[in-house]
C-alpha cells in the first residue's frame, strides 16, 4: 500500500506540473483542465486510500475528549508538575 501511495503521489505531482507547464506555455484552457481533473483525482482517489492507510489499526476512541481520556491528561500533567517540583 505504501509503494502504492508513493507511485499515485507522483503520479499527481507530474501531472500538476505538466497542468502548470501547459498552461503557460501551449493552451491556457487544457492546462486549466489538466489541473483541475489532477486535483479532483487527488481529492477522490489519493486522499482515502491514504486516510485509509493510516487510520488502519486505529481507534477513535483514543482520539476523542471521554472523562477516561481526560482523566489521563490530568493525571500526566500532575505527574508532570510534580516532576519539575
Amino acid at each position: 500500500m505504501k509503494l502504492v501511495l508513493r507511485v499515485l503521489f507522483l503520479v499527481f505531482l507530474c501531472s500538476l506540473a505538466y497542468g502548470i507547464y501547459h498552461k503557460a506555455q501551449i493552451n491556457f484552457t487544457t492546462g486549466e483542465r489538466i489541473i483541475g481533473f489532477t486535483v479532483l483525482g487527488g481529492a477522490f482517489i489519493y486522499l482515502p486510500l491514504f486516510l485509509y492507510h493510516h487510520w488502519k489499526g486505529k481507534r477513535l476512541q483514543d482520539y476523542t475528549m471521554s472523562e477516561e481520556n481526560l482523566k489521563k491528561m490530568r493525571e500526566k500533567q500532575e505527574a508532570i508538575s510534580k516532576f519539575k517540583k
